[in-house]
């Protein structure tokens, strides 16, 4: 089946007193490129993280972003207090007021405010909240429904993708088709080109020996014969549904044929010497084209 490089998912989750959402997003690249947004608590997201999604896909520009926050509406960037060092802390205050007292020294009492300003008092983000290792598992557990939804949908993208391309395989084949029709009817005026060029051979073979006009000859009707172009047209379509039938990521190949596509579709333009096969060839070079432009986001 084909797949497309184009997709998207979200979703939400919660536990250990944290609540978080998924964006999940990719749109066509030559390569695979993983650019993913997390918050820097629980530690250990990315790695994992970036292991499933290169294991699901091959090729496209993927963003992922994560955003992690308390459950009571508080940002991933808050406070939590160390309880070890809040506990060291009264304890020293403690002491520090007895100590005063015993030597007739009033003190004035210690506000909250300066309690918590004193170094390593609070600690930033969520890991104050649950234990980091839970929170980690949960977190990337929940990660895959959204990565199975965002395959569903790359691979919906593809399957309308594959219904389009092949329609435009088929119109290459019948456009091929009625190429060579035209090519045979346009006989006669072959035959009159050979003629003419025969002629002025003829008028000019003071200085040319037989072996000589039989190769210009040959040059003459080499240039009108579009044979190999239209057998090479119908050969890249049957190739290319091959490549819709293929399993995995085949984008890349899609994308060389299409050129060879439009090679052989150029080279009949140039060899058509009529009218009707200009026009079919340049019917031809328009689907292709399209074609391309679909195959961009092929994976």
């Amino acid at each position: 089946m084909t797949i497309s490089m184009t997709g998207f998912a979200s979703g939400r989750g919660a536990a250990h007193g944290c609540e978080w959402s998924w964006d999940l997003r990719s749109v066509n690249g030559k390569g695979l490129d993983l650019r993913l947004r997390l918050p820097e608590a629980p530690e250990g997201l990315e790695p994992a993280l970036r292991s499933a999604l290169t294991g699901a896909m091959q090729r496209g520009n993927v963003s992922l972003t994560l955003k992690l926050t308390r459950s009571g509406g508080a940002a991933e960037g808050g406070f939590a207090l160390n309880p070890a060092a809040l506990a060291a802390a009264l304890t020293a205050l403690a002491q520090i007021e007895a100590e005063a007292m015993a030597r007739g020294v009033s003190l004035r009492a210690a506000t909250t405010a300066e309690v918590l300003s004193l170094r390593g008092m609070t600690e930033a983000g969520e890991a104050g909240l649950a234990p980091p290792e839970a929170l980690r598992a949960a977190v990337l557990a929940d990660f895959a429904p959204v990565l199975a939804d965002f395959q569903r949908m790359r691979a919906a993208e593809g399957a309308a993708l594959q219904a389009l391309i092949a329609g435009q395989l088929t119109r290459i084949e019948a456009l091929t088709a009625e190429a060579a029709q035209e090519a045979a009817a346009r006989g006669p005026l072959q035959e009159q080109a050979l003629r003419e060029g025969l002629a002025r051979l003829t008028a000019a073979s003071g200085g040319l020996d037989e072996g000589r006009m039989l190769q210009e000859l040959a040059l003459i009707a080499l240039r009108g014969d579009v044979t190999e172009e239209l057998d090479r047209l119908g050969a890249h379509v049957t190739a290319a549904r091959a490549l819709l039938a293929e399993p995995g990521s085949v984008g890349r190949k899609f994308d060389f044929l299409t050129q060879e596509f439009m090679r052989e579709a150029n080279t009949l333009c140039s060899k058509a010497q009529s009218r009707g096969l200009t026009r079919i060839g340049l019917d031809l070079k328009t689907v292709i084209d399209q074609m391309r432009e679909q195959v961009q986001n092929v994976e």
